[in-house]
């Protein structure tokens, strides 16, 4: 017997009023290995720094976002638990998103010094839905977390 495949505007619609009290993402976290390089690095992209909680974590943040950096004295004690299981240094995947051209997106970085690693290529970025097209270029910050400038055109 063939099941009917299901509606997925019904399916969407669904979890988009399910999803309705959940506005964006406020922060995300990520061990870090080596603590000087990493903040050093985040502050040459422009990020600022909050050390209210050093030495055993830190904060970056850009606008309203913000990334919690946990220091290896805190993510290696076996008392803190409030993390991802296997995370390790390196393990982040993040999309900043660049405003500017990619021309220029990509002369920053190369005066910063820092190698880009991909790029440019067209990709679906998180504008939209989930739907819009930016161009990005992808590089690695000191623990080799996969980093992504995406440039959208206005």
């Amino acid at each position: 017997m063939l099941c009917n495949p299901p509606d997925k505007l019904a399916l969407f619609q669904e979890a988009e009023k399910r999803a309705m009290a959940i506005a964006s993402i406020d922060h995300a976290a990520i061990p870090l290995g080596n603590v000087e390089a990493m903040l050093e690095f985040y502050v040459a992209l422009g990020f600022s720094v909050d050390e209210s909680h050093a030495p055993l974590a830190y904060a970056i943040a850009i606008d309203d976002q913000k990334l919690n950096l946990h220091a290896p004295a805190l993510w290696q004690s076996g008392k803190f638990d409030l993390r991802g299981p296997n995370a390790e240094p390196g393990c982040g995947d993040f999309c900043f998103v660049w405003q500017g051209g990619v021309d220029a997106a990509k002369a920053f970085l190369d005066d910063q010094g820092i190698e880009t690693i991909e790029g440019p290529v067209e990709r679906v970025g998180g504008r939209a839905r989930g739907s819009a097209v930016g161009t990005s270029v992808y590089f690695r910050d000191p623990d080799q977390n996969l980093l992504e400038l995406i440039c959208y055109e206005d």
